[in-house]
């Protein structure tokens, strides 16, 4: 099974040109909030094929690192300041903000756009109520990168579910300081979506969660306790100087410098890690699942970085038409045309995971199936939705100030054991002051 790439792009180019015939645009700027993320850097670059396509539309990007951007982006939908017409967000904002009727509804998109072709749980992530609120660019969970020639020189093998129980045993065996070769590579800086993401998945695997069904926080528990001294402590040991600035970003570029033995984050990086214009290492990358621990229920996160339109946007139809365009089977065969196949968009639609695209990325597969069972749902011992976060509003703040106490302890300002009753003080005080328990 191959893809017609070739057919997607006329297709897609007719349907631009007959978008073109039926409406005017009039000379419309939209501003486009992103994260500069990789791909969303190829998607400012591969935009001007939008352009050419709708001369009537200009772009105007606004490009900021991950943890501004949010604060950017909640500043301004919050008190309808109206300075974007595209939001780059992920699944806590679509569900929070759509509810609130902050964001435009995604409604009447093209046949062409096959919104049927997008996997349900990305789908219904982005959703409040069936109503879709935010079209996805990529999907994303998390999984484990390693270097294949160093495990082979070492005399080890990577297990296909390793623990991080083997993790660490094995990235103590692979880290030589004196080389700067770090055996661990993980999340440091702070922010809900950035340390809290990893730290959280590594809490669920040691049987952890952030509130009991009485909405009670859980950091004086065992399992918090486990992972928390887990994490501090191996990164310690195994991981790179200045982890404490280290997001996704940082990390990925690390890894491909060849500095890091065993990194584990987001399942997207796998196309830039095989990238031999930007890996060092791209001969000898090696990709299995996220680890677990005591359990799996958790240990993989679910993620997606979608395109939203806020009420507050005076040009909405020209906005759609971008977003639609961004997340369309027709930029996925652009991208494949200029870039390559591997590095389409993944984790948001069926048609992406052909024989063609699974030969070019060995990571598809753990990508796909790692997507397929990340259960984000409310549970019995869980009264919230989210494996990386919680879906409430209070969230944002609560998971940045608990992430600026976990990477003090990741300094040595603090121990971890200091950093989790600084961290169970404060939730308890910010859910006391939203009024939770809410019925």
């Amino acid at each position: 099974m191959t893809i017609d790439y070739k057919h997607l792009l006329v297709a897609g180019g007719l349907c631009s040109a007959l978008a073109i015939s039926g409406y005017s645009y009039a000379d419309t700027t939209l501003t486009i909030a992103t994260v500069n993320n990789s791909d969303m850097i190829r998607m400012q670059r591969l935009a001007k094929t939008f352009e050419t396509q709708h001369p009537d539309i200009k772009l105007n990007w606004v490009v900021l690192e991950e943890n501004v951007l949010r604060q950017r982006l909640t500043t301004d939908i919050a008190t309808q300041g109206g300075q974007f017409d595209v939001l780059t967000i992920g699944m806590y904002e679509a569900s929070l903000w759509g509810a609130k009727g902050w964001l435009s509804p995604m409604k009447d998109l093209p046949a062409s756009y096959d919104i049927d072709d997008v996997f349900p749980s990305v789908r219904d992530g982005l959703s409040v109520k069936g109503q879709l609120y935010a079209l996805p660019f990529y999907a994303e969970s998390s999984m484990t990168y390693y270097r294949t020639d160093l495990f082979k020189a070492a005399g080890l093998e990577m297990p296909e579910k390793p623990t991080w129980t083997q993790i660490a045993d094995f990235a103590g065996k692979l880290t030589d300081k004196s080389k700067d070769q770090y055996g661990l590579c993980l999340r440091g800086k702070a922010g809900w979506g950035e340390n809290m993401a990893l730290i959280t998945t590594v809490a669920n695997s040691f049987g952890g969660s952030w509130f009991n069904n009485e909405w009670k926080p859980q950091f004086d528990s065992e399992a918090w306790k486990k992972a928390l001294n887990f994490y501090v402590d191996n990164m310690k040991k195994s991981g790179p100087p200045g982890a404490s600035s280290n997001g996704f970003n940082e990390n990925l570029a690390l890894f491909n410098s060849g500095k890091c033995a065993i990194w584990v984050d987001a399942s997207v990086a796998g196309s830039f890690t095989m990238d031999k214009t930007q890996s060092k290492v791209a001969d000898s990358v090696g990709f299995t699942f996220a680890p677990h621990e005591t359990t799996d229920k958790g240990s993989a996160w679910l993620y997606s970085w979608a395109l939203a339109i806020p009420t507050s946007s005076k040009n909405q139809q020209a906005a759609q038409q971008f977003s639609a365009w961004a997340t369309s089977k027709e930029y996925a065969a652009l991208v494949a045309k200029t870039d390559g196949v591997a590095n389409v968009p993944p984790g948001t639609r069926k048609s992406t995971y052909t024989d063609e695209y699974l030969k070019a990325a060995p990571f598809a597969h753990i990508t796909l199936e790692s997507l397929k069972v990340a259960d984000p749902k409310q549970t019995d011992t869980k009264p919230y939705v989210g494996i990386q976060l919680v879906t409430i509003p209070e969230f944002q703040a609560i998971g940045t100030e608990v992430g600026k106490a976990f990477a003090a302890a990741l300094t040595g300002q603090t121990t971890a054991d200091q950093a989790l009753v600084v961290a169970q003080t404060a939730t308890e005080r910010a859910m006391k002051r939203a009024g939770y328990p809410k019925q």
